[in-house]
């Protein structure tokens, strides 16, 4: 395979003279290879006789369309990332392309700044998928991981343990991981076991950024200068410091402004960051790990999240799977549970009956493995003695269906992560969720949001910090 400086560009258009003006424009600006095809069908032949950097396509081609074309793309050449040029009335049909696999989409009249800064980024997704299979093609030790690797993992599901083996390989690089996931399904702990495979000398930092807004988000990461704002009385060490020679973990990283956005891409692609009231940059040697449940590709063809931010948390992602599609690690799940939950409470570990594995098999867990935490920890405390009654789950998931259900009925959302309320929750638990329901309605608002709380802005402002 050639290097990947030397790999065409490869622009894909009916229109000839529309090529041939783009190839001069891209030679002008340096890009020394570039191939033009005017028949899409010739596209896929071309492929399989040498690789390409990247592919600029038109939509509206006659025998075989842009649209069905980025689709064999996809499926054929996963690691290609492909630029849509549509006209202005085909806009809705670009965002289809962008969920469908393109990286970016291009209004015609091409606008030149804003055609090389797509190529620019769409080089750097390329640079990237090509490292992404280079790691995939390093040989994995047989015995990576061993059950006692990541004890914080229970599972012997061979998907989980795929995962696990991918994790030990990209650990050691410095470059950002994308942990995806619904809620529940235990993204921190494969932070932790990125964190403990890395082999970094410093700690794992933690913290949720939904709700900060731009001020808050820079004022925990950052941390701030003395006499920077009313009540900054001495200066502040932020996250990022804290996580110095170690790693960062941002979860709910889908609901950050656009402001802070920025300020995090910087903070990625330079290693450095600015503190509230300061003008010199500070540097930083933190690993970031982020985590979200949303999906971020429709996030950035809605406008909500930076293209530019996601192509650079593009090269490692993790994606964990719900407890649903792992029901093998059912049984290994339960007997940890119930031995946590029972020694947490002062209590004589219970055996089951096997009708259990059953019953939760037929559940579909839409809190996936916290849901089931939840579940087995109100079933051990209610327990008397004995084995632990069937009955005791049977009604705890019969309150739960129904619940759900009076949620659909009402077309009313089901709230994200509400179901730790199954157990009597920790003051922490609470609060934190009391802050980011009142910051969700207030959309942000800090003010208001303090004012439903029935606390004092600075109050809220001490109790993001210290989430």
């Amino acid at each position: 395979m050639a290097p990947f400086s030397q790999l065409p560009i490869v622009l894909v258009d009916d229109h000839e003279p529309s090529l041939e003006i783009q190839k001069r424009v891209l030679l002008g600006k340096g890009y020394p290879n570039v191939v033009t095809i005017c028949d899409s069908r010739l596209v896929l032949p071309f492929l399989e006789g040498q690789d390409a950097a990247l592919i600029i396509l038109d939509l509206n081609m006659p025998e075989l369309s842009g649209q069905e074309l980025l689709k064999l793309l996809a499926a054929r050449h996963t690691a290609l990332p492909v630029i849509i040029q549509t006209a202005e009335n085909q806009l809705e049909t670009g965002i289809d392309c962008m969920r469908e696999g393109a990286c970016d989409y291009l209004v015609k009249p091409l606008n030149l700044n804003k055609l090389l800064a797509s190529i620019t980024r769409a080089l750097e997704l390329r640079r990237l998928n090509e490292e992404v299979l280079n790691l995939k093609r390093l040989p994995l030790r047989p015995l990576v991981p061993r059950e006692d690797d990541f004890p914080f993992i229970v599972t012997r599901n061979t998907g989980m343990r795929e995962l696990l083996r991918y994790l030990t390989v990209i650990a050691p690089t410095r470059q950002p991981v994308l942990i995806l996931g619904e809620t529940g399904v235990g993204k921190e702990l494969f932070a932790r076991a990125l964190h403990q495979a890395s082999g970094r000398s410093g700690p794992l930092v933690a913290v949720n950024v939904a709700g900060l807004d731009d001020n808050m988000f820079c004022d925990t990461l950052f941390g701030h200068k003395k006499g920077t704002f009313t009540g900054a009385l001495t200066d502040r060490e932020g996250l990022v410091q804290r996580a110095d020679k170690g790693t960062l973990f941002l979860d709910e990283i889908g609901d950050l402004v656009e402001s802070a956005q920025i300020k995090l891409l910087r903070l990625i692609q330079e290693q450095e960051y600015y503190r509230l009231g300061s003008d010199v940059p500070s540097k930083s040697d933190a690993r970031i790990i982020i985590a979200t449940n949303r999906d971020l590709k429709v996030a950035v063809s809605q406008g909500t999240f930076r293209r530019d931010l996601y192509y650079r948390l593009f090269a490692h992602q993790i994606s964990v799977p719900p407890l649903r599609s792992r029901q093998d690690d059912l049984p290994l799940l339960l007997d940890s549970f119930v031995s946590y939950a029972a020694k947490s409470l002062g209590r004589a570990v219970p055996t089951y009956h096997q009708e259990l594995i059953t019953l939760l098999s037929s559940y579909p867990f839409l809190g996936n493995v916290r849901e089931l935490q939840a579940m087995v920890f109100e079933a051990i405390a209610r327990h008397d003695s004995g084995k632990l009654r069937l009955e005791l789950f049977k009604e705890i998931i019969r309150r739960e269906r129904q619940r759900t259900q009076a949620c659909e009925e009402t077309g009313s959302p089901i709230p994200s992560g509400a179901i730790v309320f199954t157990s009597f929750p920790t003051l922490k638990e609470a609060e934190d969720v009391l802050i980011a329901k009142a910051l969700e309605i207030a959309k942000t608002n800090q003010g208001v949001a303090a004012s439903m709380l029935g606390i004092s802005r600075t109050a809220l402002n001490r109790r993001l910090q210290s989430q």
